[in-house]
């Protein structure tokens, strides 16, 4: 009996073990996953954390004015000349922030800090280094020697970030030309701007502006030509005690500027008068009254209205009057002038007589043609719109004939005369590099062949015949010819004969011209007592001074035996 029992009872145990270690193992098991569930619960709870806290960081840098653009977005592409030098590139610097909540005292930071930057702004900064940011910038673009300095004081929550900086290693040699950029290095003005809009921006702001990635931008610019007409206007401006001078130099088969300056300008390094008032680029953002240059265009309209020709004559024998205003030549002949003699004397009432005969519709339709009286089309954003009368009357025709009256800039003024001497193609002007083949498919014919030809003629020999006012401009070997230009200035509502706004615009070599020069010279005094102040004793030689030192880096060889070369021409 007892081991029947015992043996049923070892049965029994051992049909129940299973039992007992299958339930173990079932609750084991609920337990184990409840503590899984429960680790992964707070390891992702503490991620949580981490992630909310730095986000609040984050906020706290944007609404304390964090820092910019990183250095990979902010990089911006060199920019270079015709010939590949470096105008514009970017260079690494250092800019300051503060962490205010690491900072152990504000008051000895401040102190520190001002020994290096005295210039700080001391109640703004002690407030922002008091306050509970997460983040502030104190400088932007530091000097190496400043940020030395700094970490030598050793101020807690003090620290650095790496930013791009624009350097242009010619200084002012371009400045209106390149322009300028932000402390974000963003484009504000110039080429620089022009950049930007043309999508480096939104490459900025995707972080997809790598530096390594960016091509340089090559402009029509020659830096050697460019150099020599900001030191000939320099040395105009104090020769002849102006208040500003400018000069444009453009290839008149592509449109192409190879030169442009204009002074008072400044130093896009340090830009801190880029804003004055005087400092504008009076070649493509100023507009003025441009005098007798003017009167190219008045004589080409004449030659190619079909009315006129070369061999016609002007009654020059006595002054016009049209109601209160009475309009007279500076030198005049008292006699009948032939068409030439017109331009050459320069004559106001035979340029009157001239546009007499076109009439006033067909003269504003000429002026408009040949680009003077609409807003130029060019890279530059700085551009401004031409002023013309609101209703052309008879005495705003005369008036405008010789160049009172209209307000165009000088650089539209230089695109004009190039298409009246390069067979008559009025080309937009580029600061970019462009050849021939798609300067001509984007030309537009303004005069005919023929009316350019007898330009050049006229160009020609206002420069060489005795009494021709561009004389003074003729360089030897080049054959330079050109034309004149003495406006006078308004003064209290009133044309002063004593304050002038004087031009001379050239082409050269004049019997296959390659080149324009418009040099521009504002309020210009005599430059030696007993002497005058016209365009064709200052003007005119600062053209001649440019062409002589840049001539043969444009590639324009002399042609010291035929100086008085004949342009034979058709009057037909």
């Amino acid at each position: 009996m007892i081991g029947r029992w015992r043996k049923k009872q070892a049965v029994t145990e051992a049909a129940a073990q299973p039992i007992v270690v299958e339930g173990f193992a079932k609750s084991t098991g609920a337990r184990g996953r409840t503590r899984i569930v429960m680790t992964m619960m707070v390891f992702l709870s503490i991620y949580a954390v981490i992630a909310g806290r730095l986000a609040w960081f984050g906020m706290q840098e944007l609404e304390q004015g964090g820092p910019g653009p990183s250095r990979v977005t902010a990089s911006r592409p060199d920019i270079v000349d015709r010939n590949g030098k470096v105008l514009a590139t970017d260079i690494n610097t250092a800019s300051l922030f503060a962490e205010p909540r690491r900072i152990v005292d504000a008051d000895e930071a401040l102190e520190k800090l001002l020994t290096v930057l005295p210039d700080l702004n001391i109640e703004q900064t002690y407030n922002r280094l008091q306050s509970n940011a997460g983040f502030i910038w104190l400088r932007r673009q530091l000097s190496p020697r400043q940020q030395q300095a700094i970490l030598q004081l050793g101020i807690p929550g003090i620290g650095f970030r790496t930013e791009k900086l624009r350097f242009y290693p010619g200084g002012p040699t371009a400045a209106h030309i390149l322009g300028l950029v932000n402390v974000d290095n963003k484009g504000i003005a110039g080429m620089e701007k022009y950049i930007d809009d043309q999508g480096l921006s939104d490459l900025q702001e995707t972080g997809l502006a790598i530096a390594k990635d960016l091509e340089p931008v090559r402009l029509s610019i020659d830096l050697r030509v460019q150099h020599i007409v900001r030191d000939e206007l320099e040395q105009a401006m104090e020769r002849y005690r102006a208040i500003a001078a400018g000069a444009v130099v453009l290839n008149v088969r592509t449109g192409e500027v190879l030169a442009m300056a204009s002074l008072p300008d400044y130093d896009p390094n340090n830009p801190f008068n880029a804003h004055e008032k005087d400092r504008l680029n009076r070649m493509s953002a100023g507009v003025y009254e441009m005098g007798s240059t003017i009167k190219s265009f008045t004589t080409a309209m004449a030659l190619d209205s079909g009315l006129m020709d070369m061999n016609s004559t002007f009654d020059a024998r006595r002054p016009i009057t049209i109601g209160h205003q009475t309009i007279r030549d500076f030198h005049g002949k008292g006699r009948v002038l032939a068409l030439p003699e017109v331009f050459i004397y320069s004559s106001n009432i035979g340029s009157a007589r001239q546009v007499d005969v076109v009439g006033i519709e067909g003269h504003r339709e000429f002026l408009k043609r040949v680009g003077l009286l609409d807003r130029m089309n060019t890279e530059l954003p700085e551009v401004a719109t031409p002023s013309e009368p609101k209703v052309w009357k008879k005495i705003n025709s005369i008036t405008i004939a010789f160049g009172h009256g209209m307000a165009t800039t000088p650089l539209q003024t230089a695109v004009g005369a190039a298409a009246l001497v390069n067979g008559g193609k009025l080309l937009e002007p580029t600061f970019l590099t462009r050849g021939e083949a798609e300067a001509d498919s984007h030309a537009k014919q303004v005069v005919s062949p023929q009316t350019s030809a007898n330009m050049r003629y006229l160009y020609n020999m206002n420069a060489t015949v005795p009494g021709g006012s561009g004389s003074r401009a003729t360089v030897p070997g080049y054959r330079v010819g050109g034309k004149t230009g003495t406006a006078e200035k308004v003064v209290n509502g009133r044309y002063a004969n004593d304050v002038r706004f004087n031009a001379f615009v050239a082409a050269f070599p004049m019997d296959d011209p390659e080149y324009v020069v418009l040099t521009i010279i504002d309020e210009p005094k005599p430059e030696k007592p007993g002497i005058g102040a016209t365009a064709g004793l200052n003007a005119a030689p600062m053209v001649s001074n440019i062409i002589r030192r840049s001539a043969a880096l444009l590639g324009v060889k002399p042609d010291f035996g035929h100086e008085s070369k004949a342009l034979l021409v058709s009057s037909q």
